[in-house]
């Protein structure tokens, strides 16, 4: 009974600890999010409170990629409190070893992972959504949209004060294929249209192979290599679809179809959506490895030991995932490997590190 008493202890005293931890990113992503915005805006006529309003729905999405960040410093505080109150060595006098009060953390990070994971992911990510949706509508990306549906891809545009509208049915490397441009003036009138089995997109100045182009008027007329501008190149398409945060899981699902159906490249989704699955493993392993060190560092130690290791400890393991998140995207290996590769080492870590914990 006693034990069932200290264990919910454990896991009440983790769970308060690093959402302690969270207020206080958050607060910081609120600070340093809202210079941003109000620096973004400062020279338009907006509302003031648009810019907070950009705040909270951006604010979610980077705190999800804090997360990591968050549980390790909030396991470090978690120890440092037991260590200084004497609750440690009484958990042990009770016949809590280390390796049970590992456990008892461990499973609660798991958990804590896979609810972050299910409900914060989607509801950030639809915020995200909204942020980027009223954020485009106040600048000059509102003037250059893109999507990718199962007709193609789809792009408006304006350039010299034309208004164009563009679908491709496939992309492919600096190129779109069997592509219908509509171009109309500001009264949508249309100006013409233009047909194209390929277009070369390298630059903004589009090169198209055997344009045919009719007029306002019905007149076609056929060119070798007509050059089309625009303000888009396959660089700004592909930056479009950069920020996948703002996608929940069905979306996800949805855009890699649609990708496919283009044969758009989907490498950076694949990755984004291996990384999802396995987040909660990852903030898992971090609790686990981070737990290890705190149990084994000598209890003397000042505060400012255990917060400095912490950030040692963080900043390893960024460029450990940075490095193979970058082999992963450049395709030198596969992306699961890229994905589980770094938990795996870091599990290997925590393996050795319990073999050695001292159960004293």
């Amino acid at each position: 009974m006693i034990l069932k008493v200290y264990q919910n202890h454990i896991i009440k005293k983790f769970l308060s600890t690093t959402l302690m931890v969270t207020f206080v990113f958050f607060g910081l992503v609120i600070i340093m999010s809202t210079f941003e915005e109000v620096t973004f805006f400062s020279e338009t006529d907006v509302n003031i409170y648009f810019p907070i309003l950009l705040v909270f729905l951006n604010s979610f999405s980077i705190l999800f990629q804090l997360f990591p960040f968050i549980f390790l410093i909030g396991i470090q505080f978690f120890f440092i409190n037991f260590i200084n109150s004497n609750e440690f060595n009484a958990f042990k006098s009770y016949g809590l070893s280390n390796i049970k009060i590992l456990k008892i953390i461990t499973l609660s990070a798991f958990v804590s992972g896979v609810l972050i994971l299910t409900l914060f992911y989607n509801f950030a990510a639809i915020l995200k959504f909204k942020y980027i949706e009223l954020k485009n509508a106040e600048s000059n990306d509102s003037k250059y949209l893109a999507s990718v549906t199962e007709n193609g891809l789809w792009i408006k545009d304006e350039y010299n004060e034309d208004i164009l509208f563009v679908n491709a049915e496939k992309i492919s490397k600096n190129k779109l294929h069997n592509i219908e441009i509509i171009v109309v003036n500001n009264n949508f009138s249309i100006i013409k249209k233009i047909f194209s089995d390929e277009i070369n997109i390298s630059k903004n100045d589009w090169v198209m192979s055997q344009a045919l182009i009719t007029d306002k008027y019905g007149k076609t007329s056929k060119e070798e290599n007509y050059i089309f501008n625009t303000n888009f190149n396959y660089q700004k398409i592909n930056n479009l679809y950069s920020d996948l945060s703002s996608l929940t899981f069905m979306g996800l699902l949805k855009h890699r179809k649609d990708y496919q159906l283009i044969n758009y490249s989907v490498i950076d989704l694949d990755m984004h959506i291996a990384n999802l699955f396995a987040y909660p493993f990852y903030l898992t392993v971090i609790t686990i490895l981070s737990s290890i060190i705190m149990i084994n560092i000598p209890h003397q130690k000042p505060k400012i030991f255990y917060i400095s290791g912490g950030i040692i400890f963080s900043v390893i393991i960024y460029y450990i995932t940075f490095f193979f998140d970058a082999l992963g995207r450049n395709e030198q290996i596969p992306i699961l490997l890229s994905v589980w590769l770094p938990i795996f080492l870091l599990l290997i870590l925590s393996s050795i590190g319990v073999v050695k914990l001292n159960e004293k």
